[in-house]
């Protein structure tokens, strides 16, 4: 009895293994996803907005 009981809670396990695994897997891609979009991220000037609505056009 115990070898039948037992069968579904390894398979149990194997599969929480594996969601497991798929979550780190995910969680690393995800982190080096955002590690390379940082360091390729557009670079800020010393005065932002000096160039940006500086002309502002009020007339209607």
């Amino acid at each position: 009895m115990e070898i039948a009981s037992d069968g579904p809670k390894n398979l149990e396990l194997v599969a929480l293994q594996l969601a497991k695994g798929q979550q780190q897997a995910e969680g690393a891609a995800t982190l080096q996803l955002l590690e390379s979009a940082a360091q390729s991220g557009p670079t800020q000037s010393s005065t932002p907005g000096a160039s940006i609505g500086s002309i502002i056009n009020t007339s209607v």
